[in-house]
């Protein structure tokens, strides 16, 4: 049970440090399954809005796991910690294995510990442009169909790295801050919470926008709003959380900044792409 959450201190800050998961099911995996879970049936939902035969979507939930996956761990990878696994065999081969080899020769399993969302996000269009090859259908079409349905995703995905008390804020005093108690013992705002709150927003309104604005889809435009939206709220989000690694102390932006900018040029293009196209 998590039953562990309570309010400490004068201002009443939230003491975190709920336990791993239940049995052999981690609350990470189970954030990150539940999350698919939902864009699968939202897409499917979409696609039979849209008459797309059943045969078109059945192959599209394996490209985007493997997709999102692969580009988010590589993503982690290359941009975070690449001294620990560019530098070395054992670190490269830790790049793609989820186990960590130990200073006495053995290793262990330690699941994929770092996940980068921007590498996730650049790994989706990848795998999805793979789809649309073997399939035929537009790849605007596919990507406004999956940009409708990505932010339960990303919401349950930022809950997961919440329940892992990861990606952890700055300190605040703030009266909703959390203390993290596998951390340290000082209020931190809650970062991934307040993404997890964005992210479901931005369902919400690509819901409400797809049922009165249908004859968008195929255009790009969705899908161009929501790397805007994502992009433009974490870079604005990386001021409260605290750098990731310890070269980032120097940069004028953190990672997270400086690969959102990138996400955010293409979705405004794509935004004003999508004016002068017509439906595909």
């Amino acid at each position: 049970m998590i039953g562990l959450v309570g309010m400490i201190g004068l201002l009443g800050y939230i003491s975190w440090n709920p336990n791993e998961g239940f049995g052999p099911f981690r609350w990470y995996g189970l954030c990150w399954l539940i999350g698919l879970a939902l864009a699968y049936f939202i897409v499917k939902r979409l696609y039979k809005e849209q008459h797309i035969k059943d045969e078109l979507f059945d192959p599209l939930f394996i490209y985007c796991f493997i997709g999102i996956l692969l580009g988010a761990r590589l993503g982690h990878c290359l941009f975070y910690e690449p001294d620990h696994f560019l530098t070395s065999g054992k670190g490269f081969v830790e790049m793609f294995l989820p186990i960590r080899f130990l200073a006495d020769g053995g290793w262990k399993y330690v699941g994929y510990q770092g996940l980068a969302s921007h590498g996730g996000t650049f790994g989706l269009i990848v795998a999805l442009w793979l789809y649309v090859r073997k399939t035929k259908l537009s790849i605007w079409r596919v990507l406004d169909n999956i940009a409708i349905a990505t932010g339960t995703t990303a919401c349950f995905i930022r809950l997961g790295n919440l329940m892992n008390s990861e990606i952890i804020g700055k300190i605040t005093d703030v009266p909703w801050a959390f203390i993290f108690e596998k951390v340290d013992a000082v209020p931190r705002h809650p970062g991934q919470l307040y993404e997890a709150i964005a992210y479901a927003i931005l369902f919400f309104i690509m819901w409400f926008l797809h049922k009165r604005m249908p004859e968008k889809i195929g255009t790009g435009w969705y899908f161009g709003f929501c790397l805007t939206y994502i992009f433009t709220f974490r870079f604005f989000i990386e001021y409260t959380k605290e750098i990731q690694e310890a070269f980032e102390a120097s940069l004028p932006l953190d990672m997270g900044q400086i690969l959102s900018i990138p996400f955010i040029i293409v979705g405004v293009w794509c935004m004003i792409r999508a004016k002068k196209t017509a439906v595909q």
